[in-house]
């Protein structure tokens, strides 16, 4: 079997890089990564030979190459499934990729206005009527998700899944922006703050030196 490699961008501020290493790191799937620090001089250069689009992050497997987050949460889940990428259970499974999908394809206001960045907190930072109705859905499918589908465990499906990878990020963007949330809410920011990768994540991000003006708020 080849030995998968994630190319990913800066742990700081890449929260499209995060979920896919998060998925692999929480499931213990063994994989090389390589960071491009973005928006640098080299950085088309180094992303050049992938398909990609120069975007990350890129999964690497032998001749394959898998961009764009979900797709490579999807190809890892097909690729593993003894890890049990998805919830067993059907159903789950269906409100899983859906909650995932729109994670994917939403909450733009939340994303432009709360840029992620592991290095800085922004105590009471301002939240328009936008972003909070963001914040407000984002929650709700929290609430939904572990209140029909989380028997079993503490994440959104009890056991680990590709939507906690893939909503990752906005548990750092809330938390670093100081977003008051409670009861689910804040007990499944929690939870996730601690685990031991996202930590991991989080150290790693704060190290580097790197500059990127348009994540700067």
């Amino acid at each position: 079997m080849n030995k998968l490699k994630l190319v990913i961008g800066n742990k700081n501020y890449s929260s499209w890089s995060l979920r896919p290493w998060f998925f692999l790191k929480n499931l213990g799937i063994n994989f090389d990564e390589e960071l491009v620090f973005l928006f640098e001089e080299n950085t088309k250069e180094k992303l050049k030979p992938y398909f990609s689009d120069e975007k990350v992050p890129i999964l690497l497997d032998g001749d394959l190459q898998v961009w764009d987050s979900l797709a490579i949460i999807e190809t890892l889940a097909d690729k593993f499934p003894d890890k049990l990428g998805w919830p067993e259970d059907a159903n789950a499974k269906a409100i899983a990729r859906a909650v995932s999908a729109e994670m994917h394809s939403g909450y733009f206001a939340l994303r432009d206005a709360l840029p992620m960045n592991c290095r800085k907190n922004f105590p009471d930072h301002p939240i328009t009527n936008e972003v909070q109705r963001d914040i407000d859905r984002i929650i709700s499918v929290w609430e939904y998700c572990r209140m029909n589908y989380a028997n079993d465990g503490p994440w959104l499906f009890g056991k680990f899944s590709g939507a906690d990878a893939m909503f990752a990020p906005i548990v750092l963007r809330l938390s670093g922006y100081d977003v008051k949330v409670s009861g689910i809410a804040k007990e499944y920011i929690d939870m996730v703050l601690k685990n031991e990768h996202i930590q991991n994540w989080i150290e790693a991000g704060k190290i580097e030196k790197q500059i990127i003006k348009i994540d700067e708020v």
